[in-house]
C-alpha cells in the first residue's frame, strides 16, 4: 500500500484484467444495506490460517475479527489450520477485540499453521463440518497459498453431502442441518513467493523483499571490501518474483528464474558480463538465483553450479549464501499490514455477503482497489502457469504471470544484458533532482543515465536542482558513473527546493551551452511547479523549447498526476517501524498514550498510511477538519479503552492539520483531560522520516519510472527534430509520469493544473481518503459506513494476444 499501497506489481496493468470493473469502487462495496453494523447479526465466521506463513497474516486476522465484531457477527479464531478445523475442541475459540491487539506488528501467524493431511481425505473434512455446525460457523475465511484455497474450494463443494453424512450418523439433527445448509468461503492469498495469478501481490511479498534486500546491502559491503563475488539464492520454486525484484532494485549483475531459464551458452555470456563489470571498476559481482531456477532443458541451475564456473572460468572469490527461512520472518513492512487489513475487511463483507449461488472468491487486489475473484478461475490460471514451465513453453509462462513482471523482467534485461551501441544518437538528456530528498531517487536517476547511455544518447547530470542548471553545475555522467546507487538514500546529485522562474534566462543560457535536447526532472511539488514555469517561459526563451518529463519523487506522495511518489514507501516504513518501538515502550508502562507528529506538509497521507500500519487510534490531517469536539470524542474513547487489557493508545498528526490545534495543543488537552486516568508523552519525528536505505518498493519504482521516462524522451526528441534542432512547443512535450490506478501514464502537466490546490501543494482528488473509516472502524470507534455501491464477482479475462504493451 507500500506508499504501499503501493502496489509493486500493479505498475503496469495485467495480462489478466479484472473485467467489469467499475470505475472508482470505494474500499467497502456492499449489497445494498446502508447500516454494515447489522449485516452480520446471527452469523458466525471462522478465520484460519493455513499452509506456509507470510508476514501479514496476523493484521488480516486482525481485520476479519475486529470488522466481524462491527457488522455484529460472532467471530471464531481456527488454531493451526485445517488441523484445527478437523480436531476442533479449543482449536476452535470466539476471539474477542482485544484478543486481537498488539498483532499487527507480528510476524508469521499468531493462530499458527500446519500442513493437514486428515483434511485432504473426506473423512477429515467430515470431521471439520461438525465442528463448524456445532459451534453455528457458516462463514469461513481462509488465509493461505493455492493448495490451502483449493482445499477450501473442495470442502465448500461437498458441503450438502457431508452435512447429509452426519444427519445420517445422528451426528447433527435435521434442524442443525437446516441452519447450516450452505458455507460460504473467501479466501486471502498468504505467500511470500507472489506466485497465485489474479492478484498484483500476495500477503508476505513485499516483507520478504525486505529481508532479502537488508540481507543484499549487508553483504555489498563486505564484497566491495573483499573484490568478491556473492552468488544468492532466494526462495521460489516454482515462481521467480523474489529473484527478480531483487535483481532489479540492487543492480545484480545477472539473475536465474524458472520463467524464463538463459539462452544455450548462457555460461560463456555470464563469464564474459561478470568481467566487463569489473573492467568498467566495480570491485564486487552479484549473482541471484530463484530455488527453482532451470536452463532450456529443464535441468536445475543451483547456486553451487554458479559459484563453480565462476570460479573455474574466471578464478574470482566467490561465495554462496542461501536465504532460507529467514525471508519469511521478522515484522512485517507498512505495506504487506495495510494490504493484510484491507483484505481482511473486504473478505468479511463478501462473506456477509454470500448466498448460496455465489462461487467461493479470492479478495485480490488490483492497482488501487481490493475486488472479488472466483477462487477456482484464479487457481486454474496459476497451474497454466506451471504447465506451460514444464511444456518448456516459457514466453507463455512469462505472459500469464501478468503484465507486471513481463516488464520487470524487460526492464531488467535491458539494463543487465543489452551492450550501449557504437554509434551514437546525437541528443544530449540531463537529469535533475528537485525539492527535498526523497529515498529511491538515486535509483531512478541509475536507471535514467543507463537507459540513456544504451539509447546511445549522452547523460549528464545537473547538481543542485534548478539553481545548478542556473549555475552551470552540469556533468557528463557515464555508466560506472551510478554504479551501486539503486540502495542509497537521499540524492546523490544533490537537491534544492529553488524554483526556476528567476533564473529562467542563466538556464536557457547553459541548456544552450551544454546543447541538451530533454531534460528529466525527478522531485516532489517544486519539481511539478517548476516545470510549469519552464513552460511559461518558453515564449520568451527558445531554448526553453524541448521536452521534458517530471518524475515524482517526495515523501508527501503530494504530487498530482501519480497515486503514489517515489520515497514516500521509504518514510511510511520509517515512520511505521517507529510507532511499533513506541508503542512497545508502553507496553511496559500501562496507561499511556503517544502523540507523533508526522511530516507531509498539507498532505495526510503518511500520516494515514502509518496510522492504518501502526494500528492508531486517531489520524488528524488537514483533509479532513477536526473540531474540538472531535478531539474530546477521541479523549474519551481512549479512556474507555484503558478500562479494557490494552491500556496503551497511539495518536498520529499530520504536521499541517491545523493551524491551532498545534501538537503541544493535543497533547496538554489529552494530558489534562486524562489525568488520573492515562499520562501522555509526545514525539516529532522530524527529518529521520526521510529515511536512510530505499526499500524494494521505491527501489524498483524508481528503476522501471527511470526507464519508462527515458524510452518516452527518446521518442519526443525525435518527434520534435527538425534539421539537427529541437523546437518543442506543445503541451505534450512536458509531461508528468504518474501510477493512475492500474499503469504508468504519461499526462501533459498543464492539464494537470485544474486538478491542483497550488495553495496547499495538494492534488484535490486523493484515493487513500477512502481508507480512513476503516481506520476509525478498527480502532473501535461507533462510526456508521455506507456500504450502498453493489460489490459484483469479477472474471479473469486473458487478454487478447497482440494488445499492445504499455
Amino acid at each position: 500500500m507500500s506508499s504501499h499501497l503501493e502496489l509493486e506489481d500493479s505498475l503496469d496493468e495485467e495480462v489478466f484484467t479484472a473485467s467489469d470493473t467499475a470505475t472508482d469502487k470505494t474500499m467497502l462495496r456492499g449489497s445494498h444495506h446502508h447500516d454494515a453494523q447489522s449485516l452480520g447479526v446471527g452469523k458466525a465466521i471462522a478465520v484460519l490460517t493455513s499452509g506456509g506463513d507470510a508476514q501479514g497474516m496476523n493484521a488480516a486476522v486482525r481485520a476479519v475479527v475486529r470488522v466481524g465484531i462491527y457488522t455484529g457477527a460472532k467471530v471464531f479464531f481456527v488454531h493451526e489450520g485445517y488441523q484445527g478445523l478437523v480436531d476442533g475442541g479449543d482449536n476452535i475459540r470466539e476471539a474477542t477485540w482485544e484478543s486481537v491487539s498488539m498483532m499487527l506488528q507480528l510476524g508469521g501467524t499468531v493462530i499458527g499453521s500446519a500442513r493437514c493431511q486428515d483434511f485432504r481425505a473426506r473423512e477429515g473434512r467430515l470431521k471439520a463440518a461438525y465442528n463448524l455446525i456445532k459451534n453455528g460457523i457458516t462463514n469461513l475465511c481462509v488465509i493461505g497459498g493455492d493448495g490451502s484455497l483449493t482445499g477450501a474450494d473442495t470442502f465448500r463443494a461437498e458441503w450438502s453431502g457431508l452435512l447429509a453424512d452426519l444427519v445420517k450418523a445422528g451426528k447433527i439433527t435435521s434442524d442443525e442441518a437446516n441452519k447450516s445448509s450452505y458455507l460460504n468461503i473467501v479466501g486471502l492469498v498468504g505467500s511470500i513467493d507472489n506466485d497465485f495469478c489474479g492478484t498484483d501481490m500476495t500477503i508476505g511479498t513485499d516483507s520478504a523483499l525486505h529481508r532479502i534486500m537488508e540481507i543484499v546491502d549487508a553483504i555489498t559491503t563486505t564484497a566491495q571490501s573483499h573484490q568478491r563475488t556473492f552468488v544468492l539464492e532466494v526462495m521460489g520454486r516454482h515462481c521467480g518474483y523474489l529473484a527478480l525484484v531483487t535483481a532489479l532494485a540492487c543492480g545484480a549483475d545477472w539473475v536465474f528464474i524458472p520463467e524464463s531459464p538463459p539462452e544455450e551458452n548462457w555460461e560463456e555470456h555470464l563469464c564474459r558480463r561478470l568481467s566487463e563489470t569489473r573492467g568498467r571498476g566495480s570491485r564486487l559481482n552479484i549473482i541471484i538465483v530463484a530455488e527453482g531456477a532451470i536452463d532450456s532443458n529443464g535441468k536445475p541451475i543451483t547456486s553451487e553450479d554458479v559459484k563453480s564456473l565462476v570460479v573455474k572460468r574466471l578464478g574470482y572469490d566467490t561465495r554462496v549464501t542461501v536465504l532460507g527461512h529467514v525471508q519469511r520472518g521478522g515484522t512485517p513492512s507498512a505495506f504487506d499490514r495495510i494490504l493484510g487489513s484491507r483484505m481482511g475487511v473486504e473478505a468479511v463483507m463478501a462473506l456477509l455477503e454470500g448466498t448460496p449461488d455465489t462461487p467461493a472468491c479470492v479478495v485480490s487486489l488490483s492497482g488501487n482497489q481490493a475486488i472479488r475473484l472466483p477462487l477456482m478461475e484464479c487457481v486454474q490460471v496459476t497451474k497454466d502457469v506451471t504447465q506451460a514451465m514444464n511444456e518448456k513453453k516459457f514466453d507463455e509462462a512469462l505472459k500469464l504471470r501478468g503484465r507486471s513482471f513481463e516488464n520487470n523482467w524487460n526492464v531488467y534485461r535491458t539494463l543487465a544484458h543489452i551492450r550501449p551501441p557504437s554509434t551514437k544518437s546525437g541528443y544530449n538528456l540531463a537529469v535533475l533532482n528537485v525539492g527535498a530528498p526523497a529515498a529511491g531517487m538515486n535509483a531512478a536517476v541509475r536507471s535514467c543515465v543507463r537507459i540513456g547511455i544504451i539509447q546511445g544518447h549522452r547523460m549528464f547530470a545537473v547538481h543542485d536542482g534548478f539553481e545548478g542548471l542556473a549555475k552551470g553545475q552540469i556533468e557528463e555522467i557515464g555508466w560506472g558513473g551510478v554504479g551501486g546507487w539503486t540502495g542509497q538514500g537521499g540524492s546523490r546529485l544533490g537537491t534544492k527546493r529553488v524554483l526556476p522562474k528567476k533564473y529562467l534566462e542563466e538556464i536557457s543560457a547553459n541548456i544552450s551551452n551544454f546543447n541538451i535536447h530533454g531534460l528529466i526532472i525527478i522531485g516532489g511539488f517544486e519539481a511539478f511547479t517548476g516545470s510549469l514555469e519552464l513552460m511559461e517561459g518558453r515564449s520568451k526563451y527558445e531554448e526553453l523549447c524541448i521536452p521534458f518529463v517530471v518524475i515524482p519523487a517526495t515523501v508527501s506522495n503530494n504530487v498530482p498526476g501519480s497515486d503514489f511518489s517515489i520515497g514516500a514507501d521509504t518514510a511510511l516504513n520509517t515512520i511505521t517501524t517507529t510507532c511499533d518501538r513506541i508503542k512497545q515502550s508502553a507496553a511496559g508502562t500501562k496507561r499511556r498514550v503517544f502523540i507523533i507528529e508526522t511530516m507531509g506538509g498539507y498532505c495526510g497521507y503518511l500520516a494515514t498510511m502509518a496510522g492504518f500500519a501502526a494500528g492508531a487510534d486517531a489520524a488528524y490531517i488537514y483533509e479532513e477538519p477536526f473540531s474540538i469536539h472531535d478531539l474530546q470524542t477521541n479523549v474519551e474513547h481512549l479512556t474507555e479503552k484503558m478500562k479494557t487489557t490494552v491500556k496503551r493508545g497511539l495518536v498520529l498528526r499530520n504536521e499541517k492539520c491545523s493551524d491551532n490545534y498545534s501538537t503541544d495543543f493535543i497533547f496538554n488537552l489529552y494530558s489534562e483531560e486524562g489525568r488520573g486516568i492515562f499520562d501522555c508523552r509526545k514525539n516529532v519525528l522530524g527529518h529521520m522520516q526521510q529515511g536512510g536505505t530505499p526499500t524494494p518498493f521505491d527501489r524498483n519504482f524508481g528503476t522501471k519510472m527511470g526507464a519508462k521516462a527515458v524510452l518516452w524522451m527518446t521518442g519526443k526528441v525525435k518527434e520534435c527534430s527538425r534539421h539537427g534542432r529541437i523546437f518543442a512547443n506543445t503541451a505534450d512535450s512536458a509531461c508528468l509520469l504518474g501510477m493512475r490506478k492500474r499503469s504508468l501514464v504519461f499526462q501533459p502537466l498543464v492539464d494537470l493544473k485544474s486538478e491542483t490546490d497550488f495553495d496547499h501543494r495538494l492534488p484535490k482528488q486523493q484515493w487513500w481518503l477512502k481508507l480512513r473509516p476503516l481506520l476509525k472502524i478498527l480502532a473501535k470507534y461507533n462510526i456508521s459506513l455506507d456500504t450502498t455501491e453493489a460489490a459484483h464477482l469479477e472474471h479473469i479475462t486473458r487478454k487478447r494476444s497482440g494488445e499492445s504493451n504499455i
